[in-house]
């Protein structure tokens, strides 16, 4: 009897252990499934399949870049280089065009830049420019505070293959391949508003070679900066990253292999390149 008592007893100790163990165990591996899932849930959401660079432009004085969002372009917004385009220089309604992000060419101040002559064309040409950098943006803006949009500016280089630009437009076709192609975007270094002021004038010049080509005055464009803010902010809403080709003036011209060009903006540093 006793012997079998002892034996019972044993046997639902060891039931009630078991019991015991199970529930532990369980419950162990409930925290760990929790432990587990937690730091996955956190880092759940798309992730790219590769890396894309980021697009900047170096900010004079700072360590701090201004990353692009989009390139914006207005054209013939001189009243000489819409003559010299076959266009009504008489404040016609602005038209914009864009070029892609990646096609920016960085050029620090004092360098020389070499400047790849791009492919398909057999009429390369220079278009000098003022860059406008925004800061924020909206729809709608007015006039009247577009300014208060703008970071900075920088002196720039429409690049253009002209050949195909005219040969789609002559067929009626979008001429995107004359404007957007890689290193179509050559661009100094942004310089604060804060620090320049805003431009409504000064020279604005191209030499080639030591011959100066193109020569004006930003006050001769037809519309101004914030003009062409409030004007490109009825179109798309404007962004902090967009930056602003303001257009440029008459005697566009080619370029070769081995052209060295220099640019000139009153207020802003120099910039050159040199096509190879």
């Amino acid at each position: 009897m006793n012997a079998d008592l002892r034996s019972n007893k044993g046997a639902q100790k060891m039931k009630k252990t078991t019991r015991r163990d199970l529930l532990a165990t369980a419950a162990a591996a409930t925290a760990a499934s929790i432990a587990e899932v937690a730091p996955a849930a956190a880092q759940a959401g798309p992730k790219p399949i590769f890396p894309v660079p980021m697009v900047a432009i170096p900010i004079v004085g700072e360590t701090q870049v201004f990353q692009v969002r989009r390139i914006y372009c207005i054209g013939r917004n001189y009243a000489a280089h819409a003559i010299e385009r076959g266009s009504d220089p008489n404040r016609e309604p602005p038209f914009f065009f864009q070029k892609p992000t990646d096609a920016i060419q960085n050029v620090a101040v004092g360098e020389v830049a070499d400047h790849p002559y791009p492919s398909l064309t057999k009429n390369y040409h220079h278009e000098i420019e003022l860059v406008a950098a925004l800061k924020s943006g909206g729809t709608n803006i007015p006039a009247e505070k577009a300014l208060d949009h703008v970071y900075g500016y920088a002196l720039g280089l429409d690049m253009t293959r002209r050949d195909l630009q005219n040969g789609m437009a002559a067929e009626k076709k979008p001429w995107e391949i004359g404007k957007s192609f890689d290193h179509a975007a050559v661009l100094g270094p942004i310089h604060p508003a804060s620090k320049t002021g805003h431009f409504e004038k000064g020279a604005i010049s191209l030499a080639i070679n030591g011959t100066v080509k193109q020569s004006s005055d930003l006050s001769k464009m037809i519309w101004s900066v914030a003009e062409q803010i409030a004007k490109l902010s009825e179109a798309f809403e404007l962004k902090a990253g967009d930056i602003i080709y303001s257009g440029t003036p008459e005697n566009v011209g080619p370029v070769v292999k081995g052209d060295v060009l220099l640019c000139k903006l009153e207020g802003l540093p120099d910039m050159s390149i040199k096509i190879v």
